[in-house]
């Protein structure tokens, strides 16, 4: 496969990921809504699923092809592209009013998860394994702790609408946002099945070609996956917080960060595992420790005045960079 070739076929499975996330979400909340499910439960589970589709598709391909580094890389990757990135862009729009439910609940759950797949990552530190693994009983534990936090979501969600809370967090506020639109019971059910068929052959295009730019510029598969593939992956998430950064709405844009990397963690990372155990390499293992570090940064950064200024949103692309930069030269 010529360079050319390659880099047309990411280019096209980046299109095809978030065009197919776009018609599946769009069909299965068309469905829901044809059911009378609530649009803030499904703002909370099928379009949430949808923002992290792309990862998804992308880590579980590539765990089952045995691409590990960019299995685990795609996530860690998009973690903190989303985190230092995304964020940091919103806040130089415009500074970013930070909610204290967010700071007090998912923010805090987010560094968490991070740390638990840091544990469950060092199997030959802690029960002396050969080899560091992201094992199948890890992805069911990881995905266990996403139903629950998937849980706790709905159930905040509900005493929001009921009014028993004055002040619903971003992921809450997102979801009650959102606009479904009903399709006919066809149309719902063609863009289910040609939205995931996108996303699947999507996600198949970029492992590969991928894998191909590594090979033939003769960078490994982990600087590949933790940049180039993550920023592609990351796109919805991008689009969607400018976009709420610019309406004033950072709860919103913040929220929408916040929750794609828990989804990431818990949802594809886990479903990637418990289909097929993943690999770890000790880089991978610094590079979770790094993202531990950077997150806790960020919610100091955040935690001051409960605003993300725009200097902080500098200090964050600026990190950003000098990991980059750091990964290229490791």
């Amino acid at each position: 496969m010529s360079m050319f070739v390659s880099i047309l076929l990411l280019i096209a499975g980046f299109v095809f990921l978030v065009k197919g996330a776009d018609w599946f979400v769009g069909g299965c909340s068309s469905v829901a809504k044809l059911l009378h499910v609530p649009s803030i439960i499904i703002g909370l589970t099928i379009v949430a699923f949808g923002t992290s589709a792309p990862e998804a598709s992308v880590s579980i391909t590539a765990a089952l092809k045995g691409s590990n580094d960019i299995a685990i890389g795609n996530v860690v990757g998009s973690n903190f592209f989303n985190l230092l990135v995304i964020v940091g862009i919103c806040a130089m729009i415009k500074p970013m009013k930070v909610s204290k439910d967010i700071m007090k609940n998912e923010f805090p759950q987010s560094i968490i998860v991070g740390i638990i797949l840091l544990v469950l990552c060092l199997d030959t530190f802690i029960l002396k394994s050969e080899a560091n693994t992201v094992g199948r009983i890890d992805g069911i534990i990881l995905l266990a702790l996403f139903s629950v936090f998937v849980f706790i979501q709905i159930r905040n969600a509900l005493k929001a609408i009921k009014g028993r809370k004055s002040a619903p967090d971003g992921l809450v506020l997102e979801a009650a946002d959102v606009e479904v639109h009903t399709l006919s019971p066809l149309k719902s059910i063609l863009g289910i099945v040609i939205g995931l068929a996108l996303v699947i052959l999507g996600g198949d295009f970029v492992v590969d070609s991928a894998t191909a730019i590594a090979r033939a510029v003769g960078l490994s598969e982990a600087f590949i996956g933790l940049t180039i593939v993550a920023f592609g992956t990351s796109l919805p998430e991008l689009a969607t917080s400018i976009v709420a950064s610019k309406k004033g709405e950072n709860d919103l844009a913040l929220g929408n960060v916040v929750g794609s990397n828990i989804f990431n963690i818990l949802m594809v990372l886990g479903a990637s595992a418990a289909l097929n155990p993943v690999n770890v390499s000790m880089d991978s293992i610094y590079d979770l420790i790094i993202l531990a570090i950077v997150s806790i940064i960020t919610y100091i950064l955040a935690r001051r005045k409960y605003e993300i200024s725009r200097l902080s949103g500098g200090i964050m692309c600026a990190m950003y960079a000098a990991y980059v930069v750091y990964l290229f030269v490791r």
